[in-house]
């Protein structure tokens, strides 16, 4: 596996890290007192410089004005822009429009792209993703009681979703919704389109998350599907192969999450850093003297080094042989990367004390909505599980064959 960085990505990187931390990195304080709605025009002028710079959607396909990068590049990119929490949206590869866009190029018709793909490609318009219910389990998809049933020439949709990410002042949801009830489990479910201003898609609320509730693309929302009916030829893929695509949606979509996380820890360590050298605790002694400190920082660059390399390990392998191939690695990478950044995160704010507590810093930020890592895009228990499911298999397939004499030890 070559991890070597050619100069053209080099360049790129070394540009958008001074972007983030000259450009991005001092609208945080209005980010973080301020509603979006009301940051959102100068968010707007630092994505017309992004789109000057000519680096707009880094993972976007070039055919509708994206840079088209290799996953393992974007991967250094969304390390670079997960600095900041604003990183992501103003260079234009933000989720949920991201993954949104690779199912559109994937699986949408000509139709569908013309309308949906370009504008969302060219950040004219905002997309969600409609999948999680509220009395069902999350770690278990499968188990859904949104329904998309046929009607003439159109589906009509019923049901209850919420941590619809960015469904406020969204143009359109792709939603999940069961359309073949009679089917095996994982083929019951289909991906459509739904615009959000078609009648019966009634946006309840912007969920708070740890007291924030949000306003548009940063938001999470509930959502009711009551008689909302939409066009077959608003189908993406197939039908019944909605997970499916999902499950082809989430491989790469690891590799953005994660290491957009590993910029948070290269952020939270940096802050550790400069906090520890300047905090004076006693006459001639700061932070950084104490061995404790030394002790947290020494433990977390060698868990971001570890951690990150395990990710970009991921990312090469799923480019180079398919996430298929790559599923024990997945589960992997999203646990142990997730975990990584909440003990970094942890230690910064432990560093800062009460200042880490407030908005004066990012910290508090990161604390308090990063924690959901660890739930969302399944939860720690569940990668965990059914990694060990995948390692234990071959082992169980020769238990008998082990049990005979010491080749167990052997």
């Amino acid at each position: 596996m070559d991890f070597t960085i050619g100069e053209e990505t080099r360049l790129m990187l070394e540009l958008m890290e001074r972007f983030v931390r000259e450009e991005i990195i001092p609208l945080e304080t209005a980010f973080l007192t301020k509603s979006f709605s009301e940051i959102e025009p100068e968010v707007d002028k630092l994505r017309v410089k992004v789109r000057q710079m000519g680096l707009w959607g880094p993972a976007q396909p070039r055919e509708y004005g994206g840079m088209g990068l290799p996953l393992t590049d974007f991967a250094l990119v969304s390390e670079v822009l997960g600095q900041s929490p604003l990183g992501h949206y103003v260079f234009g590869c933000h989720a949920p429009d991201a993954g949104n866009i690779e199912i559109l190029a994937e699986y949408g018709t000509p139709e569908q792209k013309k309308r949906w793909l370009e504008p969302l490609v060219a950040g004219e318009i905002r997309s969600c993703f409609s999948m999680t219910e509220v009395e069902l389990p999350g770690s278990n998809p499968v188990m859904m009681d949104t329904t998309a049933v046929k009607d003439g020439d159109h589906y009509v949709i019923n049901g209850q979703k919420w941590y619809t990410t960015s469904a406020d002042g969204a143009a359109f949801a792709i939603v999940m919704a069961v359309t073949n009830p009679e089917a095996p489990p994982h083929r019951r479910a289909s991906m459509i389109i739904v615009p959000t201003d078609t009648p019966g898609f009634d946006l309840v609320r912007n969920i708070a998350v740890m007291g924030h509730a949000g306003d548009g693309w940063f938001s999470h929302a509930e959502i009711l599907y009551h008689s909302c009916r939409v066009p077959q030829s608003n189908l993406l893929g197939p039908e019944g192969e909605g997970f499916r695509i999902a499950q082809e949606r989430l491989g790469p979509g690891r590799i953005h999450h994660t290491m957009r996380w590993l910029g948070v820890c290269r952020r939270a360590l940096d802050l550790l850093c400069k906090r520890a050298v300047t905090r004076p605790i006693a006459p001639g002694q700061v932070l950084a003297d104490r061995e404790i400190i030394q002790a947290w920082i020494a433990e977390s660059a060698a868990e971001i080094e570890a951690a990150r390399a395990l990710t970009l390990q991921t990312a090469w392998k799923i480019e180079h042989q398919g996430w298929k191939e790559v599923r024990q690695e997945i589960s992997m990478i999203k646990f142990v990367v997730a975990n990584v950044m909440q003990r970094v995160v942890d230690r910064a704010l432990q560093v800062f004390g009460g200042l880490g507590m407030t908005d004066d810093t990012i910290l508090a930020f990161f604390y308090r909505h990063e924690r959901a890592a660890r739930i969302y895009d399944g939860a720690d228990e569940v990668h965990k599980l059914s990694l060990a499911r995948r390692i234990l298999k071959p082992y169980r397939a020769r238990a008998e064959e082990l049990k005979e004499g010491n080749r167990v030890f052997r």
